[in-house]
């Protein structure tokens, strides 16, 4: 029987770290319901001991997901695995996932702390979190660029207090693919008691290599877990992208001969959702879930694809969740046809009450837009599903003028604290118009540092995605916002970021 690969996935903990990629409590939940059916094996949904906010997070996933093991990071020390064991009191499988740095350089400059203490500090809290719970995970943080006799002494005495799981993260993503995985073999022939363990990889991409260096240390280092996130989300470069472990795990079982429980045509979805909630655009050339990954322009391909597709695709599309219809719904469409479409693309509604609310945004924009595509639903569904916990700003409408030779002018009509307001500004153009407008009732004093627009399918007529993120104070936030009307859809945006500046929850940083 071929060994099990788990799927270690930290997108509400480590992508989160990315900077205005903070979700709320109910926006995590949804996200970890989508893992769930992704069939991810264990959710590391959150730091416990970082904020309340993150607390309630760990505490409401924990209760609810059933099928995954759900786990908390928390840093070497009593107060961070009381916490973290607290909130994970309700789940069915819960892991604490403790760590301490241990290379010369944090050691030093950011713990302050000898070899010997860190030495103590991670084999005592190993040991206090198996009373708490029976599956601990331990990281030693930076490990790759730890000394490799300190490591050994290290790993193999917290294995003897109880660690189930050790994970050699690479931090900075300094690694090489043949060195990393040499590097996880070595600790593994050296350690007297690494067979009681599973071995775990978290590789940063900083180098664009976090895959190679992950599957690198499965192959040749033998770990049979993968630390990933969703579209490779995570601070700096990102993390090690899941849906590319899972695609090449299973494109090549030739080569790696490993089982995985992962659903992958739940991929697309949990791509999407991820995207729609954090802002962060998924690039058209994306391995796996970008818009171009299964398309051919060059006639030599599409004459192969079309005789066989195996010239040249080596994976299904529909294996990871693209459709082969994309004109799916019209306005002529009925609630169970839409239905009926939404569980298909593998998106769960809290409750009839949510469907009928997301049924009457699909007949809204089908008397704007002829042809619905699987991306307008996911989009119109997300953006029904972001942004709406003790939401301060809300859309109610917008007026522009733009001429040649005149300056363009918008009033906006919005919701703040529950009553409409109206604002009214000149700009550059429309869209800036139309945000100086919200910004002179509102007076965030916030500063814009980036203004994106993606068009969520392939023509004139698509919706506009646009995504803003705002700093005011050294907090950042992203906002989304769709519509045909790329105009409004950069006013849904600026308040979607404002919204999210309304939060303002402590945030601890986190090993990588």
């Amino acid at each position: 029987m071929a060994d099990q690969l788990i799927i270690f996935d930290t997108t509400l903990r480590d992508g989160e770290q990315s900077p205005g990629a903070s979700m709320t409590r109910d926006e995590k939940l949804r996200i970890a319901r989508q893992l769930e059916r992704l069939k991810v094996d264990v959710i590391e949904a959150g730091f416990a001991a970082s904020s309340n906010g993150d607390f309630e997070a760990v505490q409401l996933i924990a209760n609810t997901i059933k099928d995954s093991t759900i786990c908390s990071l928390s840093r070497a020390n009593d107060r961070d695995i009381s916490r973290a064991a607290q909130a994970l009191k309700g789940a069915n499988r819960a892991r604490i996932h403790t760590f301490i740095a241990t290379s010369a350089l944090h050691m030093e400059k950011k713990l302050r702390m000898t070899p010997d203490q860190v030495f103590e500090q991670a084999r005592q809290s190993v040991r206090f979190a198996r009373n708490l719970v029976e599956d601990i995970e331990f990281s030693p943080e930076d490990g790759y660029r730890s000394d490799m006799d300190f490591l050994c002494r290290i790993l193999e005495a917290v294995i003897a207090e109880g660690a189930s799981t050790i994970n050699v993260p690479d931090t900075v993503g300094y690694a090489i693919p043949e060195l990393y995985g040499s590097f996880i073999k070595t600790l593994r022939e050296r350690i007297p008691n690494s067979d009681k363990a599973i071995w775990s990889v978290h590789c940063h991409n900083d180098l664009g290599m976090a895959v190679a260096n992950s599957l690198a240390g499965v192959k040749i280092g033998g770990a049979r877990q993968v630390e990933c996130t969703i579209n490779g989300l995570g601070e700096r470069a990102g993390n090690c992208s899941l849906e590319e472990i899972v695609m090449a795990v299973k494109t090549r079982k030739d080569y790696f001969g490993l089982e995985m429980a992962i659903d992958a045509r739940q991929i697309l979805a949990a791509s999407r959702m991820v995207s729609q909630t954090t802002g962060f655009v998924v690039q058209p050339n994306k391995a796996v879930v970008g818009a171009n990954a299964f398309a051919h322009a060059s006639g030599i391909h599409q004459d192969g694809v079309l005789k066989a597709r195996d010239t040249y695709e080596i994976m299904r599309a529909e294996d990871v969740g693209w459709s082969a219809n994309k004109i799916v719904l019209g306005k002529l469409s009925g609630r169970n046809a839409f239905k009926q479409r939404l569980q298909e693309l593998g998106v769960q509604m809290d409750s009839e009450a949510d469907v009928n609310t997301a049924f009457a945004r699909f007949k809204e924009l089908a008397d704007r837009k002829s042809d619905i595509f699987d991306e307008d639903i996911l989009a119109l569904v997300s953006e029904e599903n972001v942004g709406h916990d003790n939401e301060q700003f809300g859309f109610v409408s917008l007026s522009q003028h733009s001429e040649t030779g005149e300056r363009p002018h918008a009033t906006i009509v919005f919701t703040a604290a529950g009553h409409e307001v109206t604002g009214s500004s000149e700009g550059n153009g429309p869209v800036d118009a139309s945000l100086k407008a919200i910004e002179s009732h509102v007076k965030s004093g916030a500063e814009m540092v980036l203004y994106s627009v993606n068009a969520i399918s392939g023509s004139t007529e698509s919706q506009g995605e646009v995504t803003v993120r705002l700093q005011n104070s050294g907090r950042v936030v992203n906002g989304v916002g769709s519509d045909p009307d790329i105009v409004v859809a950069s006013a849904k945006a600026y308040l979607s970021a404002l919204n999210k500046l309304q939060s303002k929850a402590d945030r601890v940083a986190a090993q990588g």
